[in-house]
This record gives structure tokens, C-alpha cells and sequence, in this order.
């Protein structure tokens, strides 16, 4: 599949894109905000007027939006992917989205002949800048086999979960450590600073125990720069929260720090950092 589609061009899609052009896959982009794909036009790839468009133009399509209201849209809406003829396509959305929308995805286009898995990815900007993404995917076996070579083009782990929104299930998973690490990261600092230590020796230290994690090593130093510039949206991070409570209570399990977190971000979103990068919490202390 040397044709591929890409439906969303934001922080990782853009990079995304560049590490597909590279490896001279032919790429048909599509994006709400056009602006946003004229660097990517500008290196070879083609702009599309509608996602139905760049579906019609490719065998492999990737799609990567904000909230599942925009999955609904780009799939189902009057220029969406489904309005296309898809008999023979492979549509795999890397929104990170809900179990149930990948799963009426992935049974639509079943019913057109397609083939539709539901990818979500972590690693954020640098993830994607590096083409080291963690790719977490839920759908069709032999569908996944076929296209895995393409995902290890800008994935570093790739790895199928189970069936369609196995995927999206296990990226729940990893926003709840994720959450975890973040509200952990930002006390670690604003405990350290209060005890007079010096932060960078402080991060150095801990960061070489058992105390290390990706937020630590990644997020930390931002914030000692000010840099609150989002590699992740406070916003997009508010949208998964919810997403794994709510099915959490659908499976009728308590996660109450992943509910205090939620309420961390949604302070710091009411607070008008939901445009920041998560490692803006630190606000919520360091702004007063």
C-alpha cells in the first residue's frame, strides 16, 4: 500500500506525515485548517478538499483528530470517509477515542468491505517528531500484519491489543499511568522548590532511581525552561480522563487518582490553560 491518506495534520499528525514522505509513501492530507498542511504540501504531499476526497485517493488511510465528535465527523459526516467507496481500504484511526466508536468504525466498514483498526498512539510531539510512537492496536489480525511495517515507520512499539477497541482500551490504560506520573512530576518540584533544593540536581538524582519516569524525563525540564508549549493539550488530556472513568464505571471499578487528576486539569483548564501542554500543572502552584 504505497498510497496512504492522512486526515488530520495537528502537533503529531504533521510529523507523522514527514516520516511517511520520507520513506516515499505517496500522501494525500487533509486537515480543518489548511494552513496546517502547506509545509507538508511544500515536501510532496497532495492536499485533499474533504476527507471523502482523500479517501477516493488512497488504499491505507490514517486518521488523527481531536475529540470522538471529529472521529464521528470525519467517518460519518456529508464529505466523510464512509461517503466514499472504501471496498478494499484500510482506515485506521489514531484519535484516541471511545471503545464503542471503534467498534461501530470497525463494523461499518465491514459492511463495505473494508477493513478499519483503531490505533491510538503515545509518545507525544517528541514521539512523533523521532518517529518512536508507541502504537496501541485493536482489529483485524491479517489486516494488522499487512500494514505493521507501515506503522514501524514513525512507531518505535507497535503492537496489536486485541479486537476493535482493544486499541482505544489500552490507551485508557496508559493515560491513567500517565496521570499518575504527571500529578506526581508536578508535586515532586513544587515540594522540592519549597524545601530550598536545587531543582536540576533534584532531577538528576531522582530521575537516575527508582522514581524515574517518561514525565519526569520529558516534561520536568520543560517546565524549568517556562516552556508550557503542548506536546500534549491540557484540553485533548481532559478528553481521555474522562474517557477511561467513564468506562472504568461501565466496568464498575473506582480509580480515584486518575478522578483526582481529572480534577487537577479540569481546574487548570477552567483556570484558561486548556491550550497549554500538560506539563502546565505546575501552574496551578507556581502562578499564585
Amino acid at each position: 500500500m504505497k498510497k496512504i491518506g492522512f486526515i488530520g495534520t495537528g502537533v503529531m499528525g504533521a510529523s507523522i506525515v514527514k516520516h511517511l514522505l520520507n520513506a516515499n509513501y505517496t500522501v494525500t492530507v487533509y486537515n480543518r485548517t489548511k494552513s496546517k498542511t502547506d509545509e507538508l504540501v511544500e515536501l510532496g504531499a497532495t492536499w485533499a478538499e474533504t476527507p471523502k476526497e482523500v479517501t477516493e485517493n488512497s488504499e491505507l488511510i490514517f486518521s488523527m483528530v481531536g475529540y470522538p465528535s471529529d472521529v464521528e465527523e470525519i467517518y460519518f459526516g456529508e464529505t466523510g470517509i464512509f461517503k466514499s467507496n472504501v471496498k478494499g481500504k484500510v482506515i485506521v484511526d489514531m484519535t484516541t477515542s471511545t471503545p464503542a466508536l471503534a467498534k461501530k468504525i470497525a463494523d461499518y466498514a465491514a459492511k463495505e468491505n473494508a477493513v478499519a483498526l483503531d490505533a491510538p498512539v503515545s509518545g507525544g510531539d517528541l514521539g512523533a517528531k523521532n518517529g518512536t510512537l508507541t502504537i496501541m492496536v485493536g482489529g483485524d489480525a491479517k489486516t494488522y500484519n499487512e500494514i505493521e511495517p507501515v506503522l514501524s515507520v514513525f512507531g518505535a512499539k507497535v503492537n496489536l491489543q486485541g479486537e476493535a477497541g482493544a486499541g482505544q482500551h489500552t490507551k485508557m490504560a496508559n493515560q491513567i499511568m500517565i496521570a499518575g506520573t504527571m500529578t506526581g512530576m508536578t508535586e515532586l518540584l513544587v515540594y522540592a522548590k519549597e524545601a530550598g533544593l536545587d531543582l536540576e540536581k533534584v532531577l538528576d538524582t531522582v530521575g537516575g532511581g527508582s522514581a524515574a519516569n517518561w514525565s519526569l524525563a520529558n516534561y520536568a525540564p520543560r517546565i524549568l525552561r517556562e516552556d508550557y508549549s503542548a506536546g500534549f493539550f491540557v484540553k485533548h488530556f481532559v478528553k481521555d480522563l474522562k474517557i477511561a472513568l467513564d468506562e472504568a464505571e461501565k466496568m464498575e471499578i473506582s480509580l480515584p487518582a486518575t478522578e483526582k487528576a481529572k480534577e487537577l486539569y479540569e481546574k487548570l483548564m477552567a483556570e484558561g490553560h486548556e491550550n497549554d501542554g500538560t506539563q502546565a500543572l505546575i501552574k496551578l502552584w507556581w502562578d499564585k
